[in-house]
């Protein structure tokens, strides 16, 4: 989900990734990003799995109880392929994860470039959206958060060729670098990576909630 123009990282898939979304049971709201990023979805085939921002948001999940991974993943460099090999599967509880785009853009097979606007709003990548939220609205979705311009202007897109008003909205700013940059004062200058990362931590888990996440129960102990 890299917000840069270009990133090279080697041979890119390229192939479609599908959403991550739970087993069984109900799935309240539904995530979404921009495209799968070269070193994250597009080698582990799990939305935001591998990517730097990807593990910014799958923090937050692990913190709500919306998300199970393996403990033998802290031990581990935060790599698509590297999940892969050692079979990391993360098990979603009550959340969806997707992207506008569903494959990382490419015109050559090794550079990553932006998703162009006529892919993200073609009749082929719509309906395909249309089709996964009508799933989820199936399995009682109450709400959708978008990450980043992108992924918002895409889904205000289909909002208007298919209106959805009992749907909440949420958007956040995008967890990459450039993303957390842009929602801090004076365009983050002075700031820590970390220290903005854990402020967009918490804006995120606010509004997974408000978005129709059921509330953590208090703890009893």
């Amino acid at each position: 989900m890299t917000m840069s123009n270009t990133t090279h990282i080697g041979r890119i898939f390229g192939t479609p990734v599908p959403m991550l979304m739970p087993l069984d049971g109900p799935v309240h709201v539904l995530l979404v990003g921009e495209a799968p990023g070269p070193r994250g979805a597009d080698k582990s085939g799990v939305p935001f799995l591998g990517d730097a921002a990807g593990k910014v948001l799958y923090d937050v999940l692990v913190r709500l109880g919306a998300m199970m991974l393996p403990s033998e993943i802290d031990r581990m460099e935060w790599d698509g392929s590297l999940f892969v090999a050692s079979g990391i599967v993360p098990i979603a509880q009550g959340v969806a994860l997707g992207n506008a785009f569903d494959r990382c853009p490419t015109d050559d097979g090794q550079t990553f470039r932006a998703p162009m606007r006529s892919e993200l709003e073609g009749t082929t990548n719509l309906t395909r959206l249309t089709r996964d939220i009508n799933l989820l609205r199936g399995r009682g979705l109450k709400g959708i958060v978008t990450l980043g311009r992108v992924a918002t202007r895409t889904i205000d897109t289909l909002c208007k060729r298919s209106p959805m008003p009992e749907m909440a909205r949420r958007a956040l700013p995008h967890p990459s670098a450039q993303g957390l940059l842009s929602m801090a004062p004076d365009r983050g200058k002075g700031a820590k990576m970390a220290d903005l990362q854990e402020a967009w931590m918490v804006r995120c888990q606010y509004a997974i909630l408000q978005a129709g996440y059921p509330a953590p129960e208090p703890d009893q102990s």
